[in-house]
């Protein structure tokens, strides 16, 4: 658990400091204690800095005192680069003395198996003071718009930017930092192990600094329940965030059992959790960082209609409408008022189109270049402008002059144009960094390869996220966690506890009931409409059509007997129960399953029977779900012309089945189960019923 999890409380003094202590300062070269030193001075920290080493009084022009003791007052950063041994007892000390935080570049904690216990004993004096820790095993923190740097590592600082990157990998970091594509980041904090503050933490805090428009988090794990929070603090202050997840957990072993945890993995689970935020999903870290970078331009959201793309290139024109109908962006004909215009002000050697090719004949026309940028940005059905342009390292005299006019003309057409535009590279090596961070402070967008440019305009149409809606996921997610006692007290119920569950709860179950024994299967068979199927129940069976455990089709009394006495010696070996039911009428095969095993609590819908896995076909909702949000995923699936009536097919009660799926998902957090999962429910044009169901329900504090 986290400090923040358990007490609010600001992480003011250690992001701005006014005085920084460097435990083990040094000045061996390539040592961490010295570069945390020379970083203070590139970045022109303006606060007092003192080191601290018993066997120096002043290390690179900085005094030097034996112990955090010895200083004058308590810092507000302490940067700790001592070999891991002796990093508790200094966290202990600075949490006594009263610091305002620390940052742990030390490694050998529990990235290591020896190294745990090291690890417990920081994060418990670190909870004992309530001293928020960044890392350790990490690289640090860099606040430009503080100018003020806890880093570990080479630094060469840049003017402060609206980009603020989180990661789990110092690496990652330290790369986005170098890199020369006009990026410029407003914070950049490596998080290391996170035995204290974890990226929840940071993103909770971030989302409320000035001059803050967009988030890049690159994690390793989920961020826990807790991410809710700082998603919904980065909506509620219109900051955009941007997530690249590495590696992939698996399902819970207690819903091992379960067909959705295989479908629907905590991956799917987490990235709907990102949708809901209004975030968006990377590929890598070069789109990460381009994608973040993209959204932290003011207006760069505001794409609505069709694409249009500018160029002087018709292959890169080709390429451009390739990758836009990849990325199902739709490039609309330009209206004839605005082809019009365009014949006007392009030479006759170029084709009025979308995507339009205007020619290098104007290469170097400002005027004529902003004119046509301006033009289509103001046709009806154009909604975002995406420019290619291209501009070689070391350009100098009357070369410079003709890309620098070009230059401004996208900067004064875009800033005349309705439609948001932005500006692409064809490669990502040609998007010069100072031409780049030009347009940025323009409000022009400017995005390193083709490709990426074409997937940051997708990007831009991505809705804000709901906070409100995301508090409701964090609280349903807290109650459920609070309810359960952990993960091993959990028991799995027979199918026939986990209908009557169902049936108590108003849901539509086929009927049945257990059958003692070969007489009373036969007055079952009379009960249930003289069609029945005879199935293996109890909690040890969780795949019972692989035991055989499973007759269906019953309709004679020698059948249902013959049937019986073949269960009834599985019932005793698995210690079960015969169930009888109605055989169920055919409809449309449903997968509705809910859980609570992945970073909050789920609802997973899907096809069922062979549709499942020959599709790969589920959507995945946070929980709480209303029938209405079930519709909207429902008709999301690839399948869903099945349940709509398509090729001529008769529709069924779409109603009954998203009343049936959100009913499950409120019995999570009402009876205390892990899981519940219906594979199949049936739904047809007179409604849903449920015809197979499995439940695990967790043992409550």
């Amino acid at each position: 658990m986290t400090i923040a999890q358990e007490r609010a409380y600001s992480l003011e003094r250690l992001l701005r400091p006014r005085s920084v202590a460097v435990v083990g300062a040094t000045d061996r070269d390539g040592s961490y204690g010295a570069q945390a030193l020379i970083s203070l001075q590139a970045i022109g920290y303006a606060g007092d800095v003192w080191g601290v080493n018993p066997g120096r009084s002043e290390v690179l022009g900085r005094p030097c005192v034996p112990s955090l003791a010895d200083l004058p007052d308590a810092a507000d950063a302490v940067v700790v680069a001592i070999p891991a041994a002796g990093v508790p007892d200094v966290i202990e000390q600075a949490g006594a003395l009263g610091c305002g935080g620390a940052v742990v570049f030390s490694a050998g904690f529990a990235e290591v198996a020896e190294g745990a216990g090291l690890q417990a004993q920081l994060t418990a004096a670190a909870q004992r003071h309530a001293l928020p820790v960044c890392g350790p095993n990490c690289n640090g923190i860099v606040a430009a718009h503080a100018a003020t740097a806890l880093w570990g590592d080479a630094l060469e600082p840049h003017e402060p930017g609206a980009v603020a990157l989180i990661s789990q990998s110092g690496n990652v970091a330290v790369n986005a930092l170098a890199t020369r594509r006009g990026l410029r980041f407003h914070t950049v904090i490596a998080s290391g192990n996170q035995a204290v503050l974890g990226a929840a933490d940071y993103l909770e805090l971030l989302a409320g600094e000035d001059g803050l428009r967009s988030v890049a988090l690159y994690l390793e794990d989920d961020g826990g329940p807790r991410l809710c929070e700082g998603l919904a603090a980065c909506a509620q202050a219109g900051v955009r965030v941007v997530v690249l997840k590495v590696g992939s957990s698996p399902a819970g072993a207690r819903a091992a059992a379960a067909h959705s945890a295989a479908l629907a993995g905590d991956q799917r689970v987490f990235r709907a959790l990102i949708e809901e935020a209004g975030g968006v999903w990377a590929a890598d870290v070069h789109e990460l960082l381009e994608l973040a970078k993209a959204l932290s331009v003011p207006g760069s959201t505001r794409a609505r209609g069709g694409l249009a793309i500018v160029t002087c290139s018709g292959g890169d024109s080709a390429q451009g409408a390739d990758e836009a109908a990849s990325r199902g962006l739709e490039l609309p004909p330009l209206a004839p008022a605005t082809r019009e215009r365009l014949r006007e002000q392009l030479p006759h050697a170029a084709t009025v189109a979308n995507p339009l090719d205007y020619t290098a004949m104007i290469w170097g026309d400002s005027d004529a270049v902003g004119g046509l940028v301006t033009t289509i940005g103001e046709d009806p059905g154009v909604g975002q402008v995406l420019v290619f342009y291209d501009q070689p390292a070391g350009l100098t005299g009357a070369v410079e002059e003709s890309w620098r006019a070009v230059r401004d003309g996208i900067i004064a057409g875009a800033r005349e144009s309705p439609a948001p535009t932005m500006v692409a590279s064809t490669l990502p090596e040609l998007l010069d960094d100072a031409a780049a961070w030009r347009f940025a402070q323009s409000g022009v967008s400017a995005v390193a390869g083709l490709r990426t440019g074409i997937r940051c305009a997708e990007a831009m149409r991505t809705p804000a996220g709901d906070p409100g809606r995301l508090r409701e996921i964090a609280a349903f997610a807290l109650a459920v966690t609070t309810r359960s006692a952990g993960p091993g007290d959990s028991r799995w119920l027979g199918e026939h506890e986990t209908k009557q569950l169902l049936r108590d709860a108003g849901v539509n179950v086929v009927d049945g009931r257990v059958v003692a024994d070969a007489d009373d299967a036969t007055r079952a068979l009379r009960e249930l409409g003289g069609h029945i199927a005879l199935k293996l129940s109890g909690a040890s069976v969780q795949h019972k059509s692989d035991l055989g455990g499973v007759v269906v089709g019953l309709d004679d009394v020698p059948a249902v007997r013959a049937a019986y006495e073949q269960l009834a010696q599985l019932a005793a070996a698995h210690d079960a129960v015969v169930l009888a039911e109605a055989m169920a009428d055919p409809g449309v095969e449903l997968l509705i399953a809910a859980r609570t095993d992945a970073l909050v609590p789920a609802l997973i819908l899907g096809l069922g029977g062979i549709w499942t896995e020959l599709l790969d076909d589920v959507a995945v909702i946070p929980l709480p779900a209303s029938p209405r949000r079930v519709e909207r995923a429902l008709r999301s699936l690839r399948g869903a012309p099945v349940l709509l009536g398509g090729r001529g097919r008769e529709a069924v009660d779409l109603p009954a089945a998203c009343e049936l799926a959100a009913r499950v998902g409120e019995l999570l957090l009402e009876r205390s189960l892990a899981l519940i999962e219906l594979n199949p429910a049936f739904v047809s044009a007179d409604g849903a019923i449920v015809a197979d169901a499995k439940a695990l329900e967790l043992c409550t504090t």
